[in-house]
């Protein structure tokens, strides 16, 4: 095969050991003739090999990304996952889709979107925050304190909600025979023909504020997640995404 391996060219060239050189281009800090090459494998010939004086072997870490799901995509499928029936949310993480005012200055790389896991499940119709990670202690926290994190969705439903209708939502009930958990429901505005409620949940259930909207008599418009514990929404727009920032938790 002609040429010489990446890895071994900057190993020599920054004197390093060749695992640090393989760090060094996956973490994107090596052009080659002026354009970034993130594969330690890439054979060169006789190209201008360039590593930034930055370059630091160690500064790779596992990312956490942010994605604000449209309507009709599944939050849950794996890496990989695709077919004419089947739009996996994981689809959209790519470097276009990355939103331009992501305040993490992370610089997207090839190894960013690849390795991810879905962290909390989102009704297939809804849109909203989701969560995709490669830090075991991300996940970790929300699988195991699923139960106990807060998810607040806004859930648009058709015409006035009567007091009656919001306190049946409000009181415990069950559910095929088990007990659902328990729910805050609000009133958030209230428009000429719709309501946007507000709620309130410990735990991811897809499907509960549609049963209890239901169950009071109420037609849902819509279901949007706003936030996941302590990490918003905000003003991702549908369709993008963001890194979870350094001071963030859930």
């Amino acid at each position: 095969m002609a040429g010489v391996r990446l890895s071994k060219l900057v190993a020599a060239q920054v004197n390093c050991s060749r695992r640090e050189a393989e760090q060094i281009i996956e973490g994107g800090w090596v052009q080659v003739n002026g354009k970034v090459v993130e594969e330690p494998m890439a054979r060169v010939l006789d190209q201008s090999v360039v590593v930034d004086p930055q370059a630091n072997p160690m500064a790779l870490s596992e990312v956490t990304l942010l994605l604000h799901k449209p309507p009709g995509f599944e939050a849950m499928a794996p890496l990989g996952a695709a077919n004419k029936r089947l739009k996996p949310a994981h689809t959209l993480l790519q470097a276009a889709t990355h939103w331009e005012q992501d305040e993490s200055n992370e610089r997207v790389l090839k190894r960013h979107l690849a390795k991810l896991t879905a962290g909390v499940p989102l009704e297939l119709a809804a849109s909203g925050l989701i969560v995709f990670t490669q830090d075991w202690r991300v996940l970790r926290k929300l699988t195991e304190d699923a139960a106990q994190i807060e998810h607040e969705l806004a859930v648009e439903v058709q015409g006035e909600v009567s007091p009656e209708q919001l306190q049946r939502m409000n009181v415990p009930s069950t559910h095929a025979g088990s007990t659902l958990p328990p729910v805050k429901v609000s009133v958030n505005s209230t428009g000429e023909t719709s309501t946007r409620l507000r709620f309130a949940v410990k735990g991811a259930h897809p499907g509960l504020a549609a049963y209890l909207c239901e169950r009071a008599g109420l037609q849902i418009l819509s279901v949007k997640r706003l936030r996941i514990g302590r990490v918003t929404l905000a003003h991702l727009p549908e369709g993008q995404w963001r890194y979870l920032l350094p001071h963030e938790r859930f």
